[in-house]
């Protein structure tokens, strides 16, 4: 599903209405119509209930007036409250609000202070909320007075449902600078905004409704969006297909380069996790004193013994060895558990600019990169990266603030910068492609912050790189996989206990859901 930005969506409502010749009018009653069709869901039984509808001056407010119309003729008592004044109201939204008004509606003005007992005399005896006050183009902070009738709003314990986007919120950034409408339903019209799929805005959003107002499918198509939601039809249709005289030699062969001694088990995760992903063959590189302990923990994957250092890790001199190992992969994976130590940071260096294939690096791997991102100039082949926020703070040379707090642009810089498909992993992972598109994803939970969860991850997107799969396209569907897993694994076990082992143990039912969507 295509993610828009405000400027984009207000683009093509003026190609719906200009080219296609569907009046605004239209558009708006159609918007209207949506949300009633979410309040009667909410609501059951619609007459008698009250309800109050908060307007603005723009098409937003006119949204408003469809949605007071058609409760008002299904028996709700309707509240109609408008920060501005009726003359304020211009175009589409003054056609609305002149139906209302010779419907007999009354309409009450709350641009003042003089407005606020009104509000909360409002929000004792009413049902339901309709927040139609700002729109998409909203931008900054709310004035003081709006401010103040926000936050009763969000205090009165009403169920609360916005109008395209929470009023309050940035819908290109899904940032919030003052108060800001805690929806618990967000009816967002044509196609979502890119705020209310990121944090904080997902969580001012509530349950996020996508409504269809009549926008042409060819119409949306001809666009050109780089920006998707991630969601299982999506990621379905992303997956590749195996054929009926397959072999596994077609389904990939992927070599795992990872572990050190106390970090076993990010190379058992990771390697495990390429074959649950598909993937037909998996060999894993790890330092020479772990190989046996490899070879009796993993029946599935081949294990390879790899010259080490005298504290047990992957040794500069592995060089060759792992070099001539790519030869017969397809896609290699780098990183996971390897450590920090600096002779093993060196032998990431000298070997990434080797690579002649496709590759994902993690963890230490990254690590090995802070200072030195020269080196991913020099790489021929693909590039995945998959840092948690800190580990892409180090790499851009930022605070983790600045990350978390500016995700999607930190993600799609570096990615542009240096040549490399970012996945920034946390709350709704963000995927950056080196070709300017953008994946937000839609699945996972706090129950997955745990060890090893990210090995697991790794493995996923080198196993769907490997089974054929383009690089960002494989971080993509990798990023919903991991979480769709973890969020199955939290239903059957809660969140507190999840591991990262029960997030690959469910990767084959993922696959098999997937299969048939």
């Amino acid at each position: 599903m295509f993610l828009v930005t405000a400027e984009e969506m207000q683009n093509l409502d003026k190609l719906t209405i200009d080219q296609v010749g569907i009046p605004g009018v239209v558009l708006m009653e159609n918007a209207g119509l949506q949300v009633v069709k979410v309040i009667k869901e909410i609501l059951g039984e619609v007459p008698g209930k009250q309800v109050a509808v908060f307007a603005g001056k723009g098409n937003n407010g006119g949204d408003g007036f469809v949605i007071a119309r058609h409760l008002l003729n299904m028996g709700a008592e309707v509240k109609v409250l408008l920060n501005g004044e009726p003359a304020d109201i211009t175009g589409d939204a003054k056609v609305n609000l002149n139906i209302l008004q010779n419907m007999g509606q009354k309409i009450f003005t709350i641009n003042n202070s003089n407005s606020l007992n009104i509000v909360k005399l409002t929000l004792v005896y009413t049902d339901l909320i309709v927040d139609a006050v700002f729109g998409t183009g909203f931008k900054g902070a709310v004035n003081d007075h709006m401010g103040k009738i926000i936050s009763l709003i969000n205090e009165s314990g009403k169920p609360v449902v916005a109008v395209d986007i929470p009023s309050g919120l940035e819908a290109n950034t899904g940032q919030v600078h003052g108060p800001c409408i805690q929806a618990t339903h967000t009816v967002t019209f044509g196609l979502p905004k890119l705020g209310l799929t990121i944090h904080p805005g997902k969580e001012y959003a509530g349950q996020l409704h996508i409504a269809d107002i009549s926008i042409p499918p060819d119409l949306v198509k001809k666009q050109n969006f780089n920006k998707f939601l991630l969601t299982k039809e999506l990621v379905a249709q992303m997956l590749p297909k195996r054929h009926s005289q397959g072999h596994k030699g077609d389904y990939g062969r992927v070599l795992v380069v990872a572990g050190s001694e106390g970090l076993t088990g990010a190379a058992v995760l990771t390697s495990m996790a390429v074959l649950k992903s598909g993937a037909g063959l998996a060999t894993l590189a790890v330092p020479r004193s772990l190989h046996d302990l490899m070879e009796i923990k993993l029946t599935e994957v081949m294990t390879k013994p790899l010259p080490e250092t005298e504290k047990k890790t992957i040794s500069r001199d592995a060089l060759e060895e792992v070099i001539a190992l790519t030869e017969s992969a397809d896609v290699v994976a780098l990183g996971p558990g390897i450590s920090t130590e600096p002779a093993t940071a060196g032998f990431v260096r000298d070997l990434l600019p080797e690579l002649n294939k496709p590759v994902v690096i993690d963890a230490d791997g990254l690590n090995a990169l802070a200072g030195s991102l020269e080196v991913l100039k020099k790489i021929e082949a693909p590039v995945v990266i998959t840092p948690h926020p800190g580990e892409m703070a180090r790499l851009a040379g930022i605070k983790t603030e600045e990350v978390q707090n500016n995700r999607i642009e930190v993600a799609r810089e570096f990615a542009a910068n240096w040549c490399v498909n970012v996945v920034l992993k946390g709350a709704e992972t963000v995927v950056a492609g080196v070709d300017g598109s953008l994946f937000v994803n839609s699945t996972g939970n706090p129950g997955m912050a745990t060890g090893g969860s990210g090995d697991v991850l790794t493995g996923v997107i080198a196993g769907l790189i490997g089974q054929g799969l383009a690089p960002v396209r494989a971080a993509a569907a990798g990023v919903f996989i991991h979480g769709y897993a973890g969020d199955l694994g939290a239903l059957e076990k809660g969140q507190a206990g999840l591991l990262a082992g029960d997030i690959l143990n469910l990767l084959p039912k993922v696959f098999r859901e997937l299969e048939g969507a």
